[in-house]
């Protein structure tokens, strides 16, 4: 006989029941009463229990969503709503989070074939959990997890809109963190190698990078009309938090924007072709790979190629970014040399943008 069990973090009933061939299944009821439970857990182990193709089980709980819910579920392909997510999701996030959302839905219908186009309803825990391990294989475990979080929110959306009944993502876990990131502050020799092969707008960027602690997109994002020469101020709105800072310009950052020719428009970009690529692909992932070939360039880095990883293990693989140097390291290079200089910790953390001393 089917029982009920709940799981700690949710607040519905789980039916566990058997199937034909003796196996123990798990369904959410997506009910809260427990005797409403039971009848659902019951119907569903009377489904499993005779031979029944995917269609005839699917109608079964389309029925009992009507009996529970009172309405029919819509019938809704996965590579439909998707769009209809992303058009919903669109004025709500940066350029940047919605293409990552974009990126890891396409990876995910990659991964189903063509089944992205069968009802979401049809979509198991079993289909995300091989997506997962997919990943796993090839990539690090953060960005698997990022992933999994995209997917999770995108399902939670469908059963908030009443596309589907049960979220196939709910109960698949995270894949576990092997190895963290670790990202440590230039030295002046390795900061004179990279200037010493970069071409003049990133010698730019790089100091820039140096003396305000901001993050590449920010500043690949700078019009001269963020830049006060006469008072001494940079002004810009971070594009990750939204934060407004007001950055004085270090003396040798603006002994060298003195050098540089005058502009007539304040709407003209300090580094032109950064400011192109974020404006047209509304992410700074091309200028990090530019910028890790000045390290390799300057021997601080071993090169590596820029193409994506794929689910079949083609491309960057698995730990390319951790350790070595990156262009966030002149981040902590400026924060270390803040400290350094004895600049109170919340003077710091407010110039550069942290939220907490742990981030600092």
């Amino acid at each position: 006989m089917a029982f009920l069990w709940k799981h700690p973090k949710s607040k519905y009933y789980i039916a566990r029941f058997f199937d034909l061939a003796g196996k123990r299944r798990n369904r959410s009821t997506q009910s809260t009463n427990r005797k409403e439970a039971q009848r659902i857990a019951e119907a569903y182990e009377v489904a499993a229990k005779k031979r029944r193709t995917a269609r005839q089980v699917r109608d079964v709980i389309l029925e009992l969503h009507k009996e529970i819910c009172g309405e029919d579920l819509p019938s809704v392909s996965f590579v439909s709503f998707v769009e209809s997510w992303l058009n919903r999701k669109a004025p709500e996030v940066s350029a940047a989070t919605l293409s990552f959302y974009k990126n890891t839905a396409m990876k995910f219908a990659s991964y189903l074939g063509t089944r992205a186009t069968l009802e979401m309803t049809e979509l198991t825990a079993d289909d995300v959990l091989g997506f997962r391990n997919l990943e796993a294989k090839t990539l690090a475990p953060k960005t698997v997890n990022h992933d999994l979080k995209c997917l999770r929110m995108l399902f939670s959306a469908a059963r908030r809109d009443k596309v589907i009944s049960e979220d196939p993502s709910e109960f698949v876990s995270a894949t576990k963190k092997l190895q963290t990131k670790i990202r440590r502050p230039f030295s002046v020799p390795e900061l004179q190698a990279a200037l010493a092969v970069a071409d003049a707008e990133w010698q730019s960027m790089i100091r820039f990078g140096l003396y305000t602690g901001q993050r590449l997109g920010d500043l690949a994002m700078l019009t001269w009309q963020n830049v006060d020469l006469i008072n001494g101020q940079i002004r810009l709105i971070t594009r990750k938090t939204g934060k407004v800072l007001i950055l004085p310009i270090a003396e040798p950052l603006m002994a060298f924007l003195m050098s540089l020719p005058s502009v007539d428009n304040p709407e003209t970009p300090v580094h032109p072709r950064a400011f192109a690529t974020v404006e047209r692909q509304g992410k700074s992932g091309n200028l990090s790979n530019q910028f890790a070939d000045i390290l390799a360039a300057a021997g601080l880095r071993q090169k590596k190629t820029h193409r994506k990883t794929t689910l079949d293990g083609v491309g960057r693989g698995i730990g390319s970014g951790t350790g070595g140097l990156s262009f966030h390291c002149l981040r902590h290079t400026a924060v270390t040399l803040m400290k350094e200089a004895g600049i109170p910790e919340a003077v710091v953390m407010e110039l550069v943008g942290h939220d907490s001393e742990q981030m600092s």
